[in-house]
């Protein structure tokens, strides 16, 4: 466990953009990421979460529904948790640990 900026303590994730979603993502494909260990209310930041986070701190691409659909990652993006698939852990609702590797594929292709 790390710390954050504020002090407290830290997760450090790795985040990982495929199938040009990079490009919503400065053309970056990885990026490491530290997040609070726990958030406000007690809990452990989610997958939930850290779309958000995503969202308001790492995308310059103001085309946010490229991402995400009401609050939620975009139907045709698949979502892979330490390379399983996240319907197999909880989808939005997996709680992020330590040294996690998240990685989000577009499965939607332009003709």
């Amino acid at each position: 466990m790390t710390k954050s900026a504020n002090g407290g303590a830290a997760l450090s994730i790795t985040v990982e953009f495929t199938g040009g979603l990079e490009l919503l993502f400065s053309n970056e494909r990885k990026h490491n990421i530290t997040l609070p260990a726990q958030m406000d209310d007690g809990s452990q930041p989610n997958i939930a979460y850290l779309v958000r986070y995503l969202v308001d701190n790492v995308m310059k691409d103001q085309r946010q529904e490229m991402f995400i659909m009401e609050d939620n990652v975009r139907p045709g993006i698949l979502v892979l948790i330490n390379d399983a698939d996240w319907e197999l852990e909880g989808e939005e609702k997996y709680e992020l640990q330590q040294g996690d590797n998240i990685v989000f594929v577009s499965t939607l292709h332009g003709g």
